[in-house]
């Protein structure tokens, strides 16, 4: 399994996208403002999601 890098772009529960902020030891944090409809999903900004319950999407989107 790789685990995902600040900036990369990863799917998780059941299409659930976000961008990757901080690298944790068994957790990435995520900013899930990344989604257009974040919004209307009612969702916090930021989620804590184990490495095991993730797919990385696109690799950093950080130039």
């Amino acid at each position: 399994m790789k685990k995902a890098d600040v900036g990369n772009v990863i799917e998780f529960k059941n299409g659930l996208r976000g961008v990757v902020e901080k690298v944790n030891e068994n957790s990435v944090i995520v900013d899930l403002t990344y989604m257009e409809n974040y919004r209307e999903l009612e969702l916090e900004e930021k989620t804590v999601i184990n490495h095991k319950n993730y797919t990385i999407i696109q690799e950093s989107i950080q130039a």
